[in-house]
Formats: C-alpha cells, structure tokens, sequence
C-alpha cells in the first residue's frame, strides 16, 4: 500500500499540466542529438524548455512510483556533463501505472513541463517533469547510476540566495549555486538517484509515512537528538525529508535521536509538504536511540504550578483521555493550573451548533481521577458557534484546569462569548470586571480566531492573573523551501494584533497594579525570537520563561526537521523577578511517532 503523504502528493502531481510557471507555446521537437536531461533541468530552477516537446530523451530507470495519481518514474543519464548546476536526473509522469522498472534503459518523448505542488499561490518551488510520455524501452536490467552521496560535506551552510527584487523575491531565475546554498544544491540533484547514510532522525515518523533526518548531526543540535529552529537565519541546511517507494507496513516507525543506519538510497523528490524529498527505493535499517519522554519535578509547596497543553482538538469521541490524564498526572507532576488548548464541544467536528464542552472536559477531569492526580475544577467560555477558527464545527477553545485543594478561583459574573473584561481597582488592587472573561472579542484581531480567556486566581493569599490564548495559526505562510526568498509570513499580520490586543490588556492590569502577578500563556504559534512575541512581551510587561532555558532546549513543536517553539508562557515582572522561576518544557509528543498531542506541554513553577 502506498504511503498517505505520497498519495497526497500524487493527488497534486496529476495536474502538473495544467500548473505550469509560465504559459510557453509549443515549438517543434527539439531532437534527441542535441536534448539531454541535463538540457531540460537547465542551470535554474526552470526548464529553458518548458512547454516545449522534447524526442528521445534517453536515461536510466531509477525509480517507479505505481500509485496513488502520481505514476511515473525516474530516470537519470549515466553520462553526466561537467557542470554541477545541472541535475542529470528528471520525473517521467504516467498518469497510469508505468511499464518500466528500475534498470531499464530507456528513451522518452513527451512534453518538459514546471509543476508546482500546492498550486502557484502556495509560493513553491516547481518540479520539472516529462509529461504526456510515449517510453520505449531499450534494454532491461542495466547498472542504475551510482547515488550522490548526500553528507555534512556536502550541502553548503547557508540555506537560500536572496530573491530576485525584479520577480518579487523569487529565486527560479538565478542560476544555481549549489556550493553556496543548500536549497541550490538540491536543486542541482532534482530527480537524481541520491543517498544518505547513518542518518539521524530528527522528526519522528508521521501518520503519513515520512519522517525528516539531518545529514548534519552537529547542527544546532538539541541534547535529544534533535535539531533546533532558533532564528529566521538558521534554517538548518541538514534537514532532508525520507518518504519510501515500498509498502507503508515497512516504513520505520522511528522517533527524534534514531538512526537509519547503513544508507537510504532512492531519487531526490519535491513536494508541498516538506520540498525536497529522498523517495528511497532502499531505506536504512532503524537504530534505537533509546528516547524516553520527560517527566517534570514536583511543585513545592509554597510553588504555585501553572501549565499549558494543547490536546489537538479533544472531544469525547477520541482515544486518547487516559493518556492525556496520565502525561498531566505523572509527566506534568499535576499542576495547579492547567491552560488547555484545542478543547472541542460535546460533539466534535459534528456541525450542529452545539457550543457546549463540558462533557469532555469532565471525562478529561475523571481520567485525571483515575490516574491518581487531583479532583479539578474548571471554568471556561463557551464560543459563538463557528466563530473561533478551527476544525469546522468544532468550536475549539482554552480551559482552565484548577486544583481547589491548592489554588481557588474568584467568580466574578458576567462573562459570556461577546462580553468583554475590563480591569477596575479596588481597594488599590487590580480586580477583573468579570472572571473567567474574553479579551475584546468584538475586535476585527479575534476574527474566525480563538479569543484569549482571562481569569483570577488566588494561592496562598496572593492574587495571580492568568490569560490563556491560542493565537491564530501559521496556515498560509510561505515554506522554507518556497521559491520566494525570504518566504512570506502572511500570518503574522493577525498575530501581531492579537499579541498587542494581549499586551494592552496586561498593561491595563499593571497600571492599575504595578506589582500585579500576570501570566499569558497558551499556543501563540510563534517563535520567542519572532515579532508576536516582541510584541507580547511589549517594553517589558511581559518576558517569554522559555527564554531561561539554553538555546538548545527552547522547543515545544517539531516541524520538517526544526524543533522550535509554539507554545509559551510569559510572566509579568514581578514574577521575573523573584528570582525562583523554574521553567521546563516537557517533551513528551513532539518528538515521538506515538504521540497523543504534537505539541509538548511546559510548567512554570515560581513563589507568589
């Protein structure tokens, strides 16, 4: 059976016709005297002969891909020129299952066309390809062209080219430079017969059948095996998808810090969901790294414990309450405060109208029972249906997990989904007009997006405001292997207004409250070096917490080969500055094939 992601893909190569870059007239065939492959690749990312037909274009047999809509094959000349810019190797698309197989030496006449997986709007790279084929096979069983050995010393350290200003950023008309730039050089090998060898994992192996390893084990490296997303300018140039040409019940189910040991081996592929992609004919054999999933310390008991977790789209339908249950109780240490992200409604992605969740909330709050942790309470805000962005119908939302043993929430009424809270002083204290409360949930920065939920606790006496957000999502931004250079972060305009509708609202409690103890927290699906995050922390109203920890174990998400972060909790200076902050991410999901979650959780422990 083939793997979802390369049907996925398939489903989008079948149009590769009618996605080309450029509208080109066909000419006459262009002869197979004067046309190879190499020809056709040309020393940019688009064919000097797309649109035209090309005769008896000969090769070798390197890969066959007899499913999903995506049929076709590889093939590559043996009798490579001398110019490194120019890949030897091109993707014959069928459409029908291919009468070749690896080995077979071959002649294709058909039409040189540009594909863009994802469609040109997604600002991907394109694919060049035959299309339209009539094959002749010539001889069967020959030698396949050794592989192109893939390695550390090979890919270059800086990953693009700047875009051209005169095609809006876009890199498909520079001439490769694959010494320079890492994203040129696999270019340079687009459809060639390429291998990697004892590769590390670094992105655990997904529904999809693929995972991602680095050919660059040094490479921001985590002390987990990972590799670390830690700037715009480090997009780590080691990362390379793996997806296999064999059945998915072989594919290795690995996790971050395993090896493929031995070498993986098959054409080098582009598609939308990760760009470059060894489609391995050969695949390496699964070294354990012996990953086991962190557990946290214990609060103290003067420490207050708050947390957040997203728990992707729960509803009482899903599996996964128990193991939810035991990762809050035993891997989180049972926090006081649980932030909870992606909380569904009674009926899931069922489009009825039903906004209420308490049903899963309370199965959630009985499998924390069962797993041994404490009886908490909660409070919540049930949205305007349809109104908060998500799976359609199901009506995600945050939550606020309490313990009463330990912490106690103030009530105060009136909050409802259109209502906004405001902050009074009473008695020189800081109060919410309404407990739990929305920010704002009128303004345009909330649109089709989840509105922070607000609410007051008390510990020990001490009065601690907590905001729990899940800012709107990164769907639609450019990749990082997008053909425009730097790629288009189109989500963060709506991010920065909802991080800086969060930031006035804090200011609004400090300047009612100066040493006020203010926490926002959640899914702000965005990094702790990026603008939205400048914007939360404002002139010091807030500090990111993850930004104690070291370089290399700030990450809550693994995404194509980067660890990076998501998920944050940032504090308001008293807090910052009591000195006795402890922060941790706990790796439990994003790094493993099994995960229930593909965030990780992270607790903030400190001493009101």
């Amino acid at each position: 059976m083939p793997s979802k992601s390369s049907s996925r893909l398939a489903a989008l190569t079948v149009a590769a016709v009618c996605s080309a870059v450029s509208g080109v007239v066909l000419t006459s065939p262009a002869h197979a005297d004067t046309v190879r492959i190499h020809d056709i690749q040309g020393t940019t990312r688009i064919s000097p002969l797309a649109g035209q037909k090309v005769t008896d274009v000969a090769g070798i047999v390197t890969g066959v891909r007899t499913y999903g809509s995506s049929k076709g094959f590889w093939m590559q000349d043996p009798t490579p020129d001398d110019d490194p810019a120019t890949s030897e190797g091109v993707f014959v698309f069928t459409s029908s299952t291919p009468k070749v197989a690896v080995g077979d030496a071959v002649t294709v006449t058909g039409t040189v066309s540009e594909y863009v997986p994802g469609g040109t709007s997604s600002g991907n790279q394109s694919l060049t390809e035959i299309t339209k084929p009539t094959v002749t096979v010539r001889s069967s069983g020959n030698a396949v062209p050794a592989p192109v050995v893939i390695d550390e010393g090979s890919v270059p350290a800086e990953y693009a080219p700047a875009g051209d200003p005169a095609a809006n950023g876009s890199i498909n008309g520079l001439t490769l430079r694959p010494s320079t730039y890492a994203l040129d050089y696999y270019e340079s090998l687009e459809g060639m017969n390429v291998q990697v060898a004892d590769a590390r994992v670094v992105t655990a192996t997904d529904p999809y059948s693929e995972l991602w390893v680095t050919v660059k084990p040094h490479e921001h490296a985590s002390r987990r095996g990972g590799t670390v997303y830690g700037s715009y300018d480090s997009q780590n140039t080691g990362r390379l998808q793996i997806q296999s040409l064999g059945p998915t019940a072989d594919f290795p189910q690995a996790n971050v810090g395993d090896t493929l040991a031995g070498a993986t081996t098959g054409p080098l592929d582009y598609n939308q969901f990760g760009g470059y992609t060894l489609v391995a004919g050969r695949l390496g054999t699964l070294e354990s790294g012996g990953l086991q999933r962190e557990t946290t310390r214990k609060q103290g008991r003067g420490e207050l414990a708050v947390a957040t977790y997203n728990v992707e789209n729960l509803d009482p339908s899903d599996p996964t309450f128990a193991a939810h249950a035991s990762a809050i109780v035993n891997n989180l240490q049972s926090p006081d405060i649980v932030s909870l992200e992606e909380i569904q409604d009674n009926n899931g992605a069922k489009d009825d109208g039903t906004v209420d969740a308490s049903q899963t909330v309370n199965k959630l709050i009985d499998a924390i029972v069962a797993a041994g942790g404490p009886k908490y309470d909660w409070r919540s805000i049930d949205p305007v249906n349809d109104q908060d962005g998500g799976e359609p119908g199901g009506n995600i939302r945050q939550v606020f997990l309490f313990n009463p043993e330990r912490v106690s929430f103030t009530d105060r009424p009136g909050g409802d989904s259109t209502t906004a809270v405001g902050v009074t002083r009473v008695h020189g204290k800081a109060q919410l007009t309404v407990s739990p409360g929305r920010i704002d949930p009128a303004d345009d920065a909330w649109k089709s997006s989840r509105k922070p939920l607000v609410g007051e606790f008390v510990f020990r006496g001490r009065t601690v405001f907590v905001i729990a957000n899940h800012l709107t999502s990164k769907g639609g931004d450019q990749s990082l292997h997008a053909q425009y250079q730097p790629p288009t972060r189109s989500s963060e305009v709506q991010r920065h207004l909802q991080a800086t509708e969060v930031n006035t609202f804090v200011k609004e409690i400090l300047d009612t409250q100066k040493n006020a103890d203010v926490i926002a927290l959640g899914d702000m699906n965005d990094f702790e070096f990026s603008d939205t995050a400048k914007i939360l922390e404002g002139d010091g109203e807030l500090w990111s917490a993850i930004k104690s920890l070291p370089k290399s174990e700030r990450y809550t998400y693994d995404y194509q080969g980067n660890e990076q972060v998501l998920d944050q909790i940032l504090v308001s200076p008293s807090i910052r500055r009591g000195c006795d902050l402890d922060y941790d991410s706990v790796h439990i999901n994003s790094e493993f094939h099994d995960q229930i979650s593909d965030h990780d959780p992270q607790v903030l422990r400190f001493r009101p």
